[in-house]
């Protein structure tokens, strides 16, 4: 088994006996809650089990008498359709805490301090979310999440959701590497090469990366380059 993926099982009674497979968790509870995943990428092996940990696998006789098929692939979307996801306390856990993260993260590239308009730093995030005490979903995505988690934390930390609308000046003998760098950031919304073949760009960002591209541009450009903000607004 792969140690990268966090692996549980799905099992499915049917006939009267317990039918179990190895699968990703993740993709398996996107899958089972409607998302398009090929089967192929969830479940890991190709094994139809009585007993997944005890490693006891099911008869192909019995599979065909059972669903019909000895398709392993076809039983396996039947067993997660059908049946249940398997998390111990542990897994639970870890996908609660990687998914308070990217929440976390969410918020620091696009909140501000209404009151100075800079990024709030990420720890005072991390400690305003413990005290509100919301809770996480580990499977929903972070985009519906979001707001029910920044409505509690504004009851806790003075928030705004905010994008930045940045200028940001590369000298001819950065353009190259920089420009492609800097593109991924955000959204150019205007790109003008000036006659000395510097480049002048209008760059929108969520407002919480406001210094990360200030000092990701200084980096690329050895100091020579310029970033202003022209201006934020609310998202």
């Amino acid at each position: 088994m792969s140690s990268k993926k966090k692996l549980s099982i799905a099992r499915l009674e049917k006939g009267g006996k317990r039918y179990e497979i190895f699968v990703d968790v993740e993709k398996a509870w996107k899958y089972k809650n409607g998302e398009h995943i090929n089967i192929k990428e969830i479940i890991e092996g190709e094994f139809i089990y009585y007993d997944a940990n005890r490693g006891l696998k099911a008869s192909e006789a019995e599979l065909k008498k059972i669903f019909g098929t000895e398709d392993i692939y076809a039983i396996a979307e039947t067993i997660l359709k059908n049946g249940e996801l398997l998390l111990t306390t542990e897994q639970r856990r870890e996908l609660i805490e990687q998914k308070k993260r990217q929440i976390i993260e969410a918020i620091s590239r696009n909140a501000v301090d209404p009151r100075t308009n800079a990024p709030i730093p990420v720890k005072r995030i991390e400690l305003a979310l413990e005290e509100a005490r919301v809770n996480i979903d580990p499977f929903k995505p972070v985009e519906q999440q979001l707001p029910d988690v920044v409505k509690a934390l504004r009851m806790i930390l003075p928030m705004k959701m905010m994008r930045a609308i940045m200028a940001v000046h590369i000298p001819a003998a950065y353009v190259g590497k920089t420009y492609s760098t800097i593109g991924k950031m955000g959204k150019v919304l205007r790109e003008n090469y000036l006659s000395d073949g510097s480049l002048q760009l209008e760059i929108e960002i969520p407002a919480g990366m406001q210094t990360t591209l200030i000092e990701r541009v200084a980096s690329l450009t050895k100091g020579n380059g310029e970033v202003k903000l022209l201006k934020t607004e609310s998202v």
